[in-house]
């Protein structure tokens, strides 16, 4: 899994409220045997004309925004079913952070599995961020995650709370596997002690 560390980069913002991961990955892209091409799906009935053209009406086909790192998201982004893909797909096009006040509960756990910052602000801060981010030349930003910072265009910073464990994992690249491995001389010697009080499990 990629870590994350500091990272600056541009941030689109995408405040509709209510996005599913039907929208952000539609059916059509759940066909495939592995994860290849999943970047061409992620909002594409929002993205993509009837013809396959880009929508240029939609942001992240906006060359201000083409290349963002960032997404600033509307309230309970992710809702619906819990497909994995969603959260693939961004990652593939880009996105290393999401930007919201609220988050479905499971699309939020695949993210943090998945290498993609969930970072969680009250509407206060969100506007704050907003407000600047929707300016071409204000919409680069810093996400400092060991710092739990975001730093805005003009150099104010906005604090942000993450659990301990998806902290860690996200700094050091490892997944649920990962992380589990990390105490793997632990679980030996459990195993090892198991087993010499209970011979017959052997």
């Amino acid at each position: 899994m990629q870590a994350f560390n500091i990272l600056t980069g541009v941030a689109a913002p995408f405040p509709a409220a209510n996005v599913d991961t039907d929208v952000i990955m539609p059916k059509q892209f759940l066909k495939g045997i592995d994860r290849n091409g999943l970047d061409r799906g992620v909002f594409f009935d929002l993205r993509f004309l009837a013809d396959g053209s880009p929508d240029p009406a939609f942001i992240l086909n906006q060359p201000d925004w083409q290349q963002a790192k960032f997404l600033l998201v509307g309230p309970n982004f992710g809702c619906g079913s819990s497909r994995e893909h969603a959260v693939w797909g961004l990652k593939q096009l880009g996105i290393r952070a999401l930007i919201g006040t609220t988050f479905a509960g499971i699309f939020f756990d695949n993210c943090q599995r998945n290498g993609v910052l969930t970072v969680q602000l009250s509407p206060e801060q969100w506007g704050q961020i907003a407000k600047e981010v929707a300016q071409a030349d204000k919409n680069d930003i810093t996400v400092d995650l060991p710092a739990q910072t975001i730093s805005l265009h003009d150099g104010k910073e906005i604090a942000f709370n993450i659990d301990e464990l998806s902290k860690t994992s996200l700094l050091n690249g490892l997944d649920a596997v990962g992380n589990t491995l990390r105490y793997s001389e632990e679980i030996r010697e459990f195993q090892r002690s198991h087993l010499q009080r209970n011979p017959w499990l052997g």
